[in-house]
């Protein structure tokens, strides 16, 4: 129980000011609106540094499923601890979307797009391609498994607080690099989760919850982490 409330509670953490910074930029009259693709992507690392920082030395601070399957098909992690892992996550991501929910509670009826209100809580492609957008999917998720398996193996020194916020650079750089075709979402727990928060709570104008899209940023991530734990155990 232990390491699943601290997967629940990092998980938390990661959306709250994730999806949070998104919302900051889209919402109408939130005072960051129109701030830009440098401040969501700046604001999601910082987000991964907080949520690793807070429970990192009690679980490992997975905080995503394809880090936690990843690392348990090349044997880095144990199976017995993965479904209860990924349920924190779900539960944690829940919980962090209906925290930005509340968060912004003014703005909500104030935003007339229900595109800016879905994308608050979950990833749409710039482009509909499903084989491209799979393929983006994956390659982020395989940069972030691999990064964060060279981490540990580097040594970087955890005792002073550095690798939280290596992988908070990681991300960034990945949302740099790579996010502008589908949104990084590369974890199906702070897309899938946050995109049922979505469905389910009352706000005003929000449309659908884009459901024909949410299978991609939920299986490109898990194959993308697989081939990120395999090629780094393989090569490395």
């Amino acid at each position: 129980m232990r390491l699943f409330g601290a997967e629940l509670v990092g998980t938390m953490l990661l959306i709250l000011l994730g999806d949070g910074v998104v919302a900051g930029v889209l919402l109408h009259k939130s005072k960051a609106e129109k701030s830009g693709w440098i401040v969501i992507t700046t604001g999601w690392g910082l987000a991964v540094a907080v949520g690793v920082y807070a429970v990192g030395r009690i679980s490992g601070a997975h905080l995503n499923p394809a880090i936690t399957v990843g690392y348990a098909m090349v044997g880095r992690f144990p199976w017995v601890n993965v479904l209860p892992y990924i349920g924190g996550q779900m539960i944690g991501a829940f919980l962090g979307a209906v925290l930005v929910w509340l968060a912004y509670l003014a703005h909500w009826e104030a935003t007339e797009d229900p595109a800016s209100k879905l994308l608050v809580f979950s990833t749409m492609p710039a482009i509909r391609h499903t084989a491209a957008n799979i393929a983006t999917e994956a390659i982020g998720t395989f940069v972030l498994v691999f990064g964060c398996l060279a981490f540990g193996a580097n040594n970087a020194p955890t005792q002073t607080g550095l690798t939280p916020l290596l992988v908070g650079f990681l991300v960034w750089a990945i949302g740099l690099s790579l996010g502008g075709p589908t949104g990084y979402a590369i974890n199906p727990a702070r897309d899938l989760a946050p995109r049922i928060a979505h469905a389910i709570l009352p706000i005003p104008g929000k449309g659908n919850s884009g459901w024909s899209y949410a299978w991609v940023p939920i299986v490109a991530p898990l194959i993308g982490g697989i081939l990120g734990a395999a090629a780094y155990v393989k090569l490395l």
